[in-house]
């Protein structure tokens, strides 16, 4: 680093290596470890939702482990396809009609939170119609379980070089590889800290304190407004993306500004018509046939 930026304070990027374990030709990325450590979390901690009867009307949730369990491989299509197709259609249109196959290169980066928002909920609601769980209450226990992924994508992204803030010259700025001499907001770690950790504390409020599971639509819409504003607001800090700039000619207004606007507008609508509802205990299972 330039011993001058380190006179006015500026911090030494990390440099971690993007592979984080190479076996031969195959390559483990942080990128794609982040998303698997995510929808584990996730996974462990909607269980865990589900499994207390504490925080469900009467003591009784409307979903089992075992159709958490089974709703994992769905979350997990709905994340990856509306991701990658929302990256395509929102931002970068242009370079996959060019180059096709970079769509499916997803080891490349290139994911939106918007399309993945989008994919989840198709995913949840074709699962709550084939399984007959209310659909609500698992978009409750699905938002209150994202923001794990949502840190370590954020983490991954800065680990990559990537999606950098504004230059700047607050002490915890850094010059990033990717970014130019000029030291930048570490904008990643603002989103990390406000859609991972602080949105997952407010979340964990609604379901434990307030026991806001008993009011189906309420966590979600909570957890829709919240990662809303923290969009809006790290977008003051972060350079959009390169091929799309500002948008409308403001110098201010982003992509991540608009789409996550209407964001705000369902979270209100959430909030104000949730209501207290009781559930009837799920089905259990069918039992297993035995082999003569």
């Amino acid at each position: 680093m330039n011993p001058a930026l380190s006179a006015l304070g500026v911090l030494a990027y990390p440099n971690i290596d993007p592979v984080f374990l190479s076996l031969g030709p195959i390559q483990l990325r942080w990128y794609g470890f982040a998303y698997v450590a995510g929808i584990l979390c996730g996974w462990l901690y909607g269980r865990a939702l589900v499994g207390n009867p504490k925080l469900w009307a009467n003591g009784v949730a409307p979903i089992t482990k075992l159709q958490i369990d089974d709703f994992i491989l769905w979350i997990t299509g709905g994340i990856i396809l509306g991701g990658r197709i929302g990256s395509i259609l929102f931002y970068d249109f242009h370079r996959y009609s060019v180059d096709p196959w970079a769509m499916v290169r997803i080891w490349e980066g290139g994911m939106s939170f918007h399309g993945g928002l989008i994919g989840v909920v198709i995913a949840i609601a074709i699962f709550t119609w084939r399984e007959k769980i209310p659909l609500w209450s698992l978009i409750d226990v699905t938002a209150a379980s994202v923001p794990f992924g949502l840190l370590f994508g954020r983490i991954a992204n800065f680990i990559n070089s990537e999606l950098w803030g504004a230059p700047s010259n607050v002490a915890w700025a850094f010059v990033f590889p990717t970014g130019g001499p000029e030291p930048r907001h570490p904008s990643q770690l603002y989103e990390g800290l406000l859609e991972g950790v602080l949105l997952w504390l407010v979340l964990r409020l609604m379901t434990h304190h307030f026991k806001l599971l008993r009011r189906p639509r309420f966590v979600g819409a909570v957890f829709i407004g919240g990662y809303g504003l923290a969009r809006i607001f790290v977008e003051f800090f972060r350079i959009p993306d390169v091929q799309l700039g500002y948008l409308f000619g403001t110098g201010w207004v982003t992509m991540g500004m608009v789409l996550s606007l209407p964001m705000l507008a369902i979270s209100l609508w959430g909030m104000a018509t949730a209501k207290d509802t009781v559930y009837a205990a799920p089905s259990p299972p069918p039992p297993v046939p035995k082999v003569a």
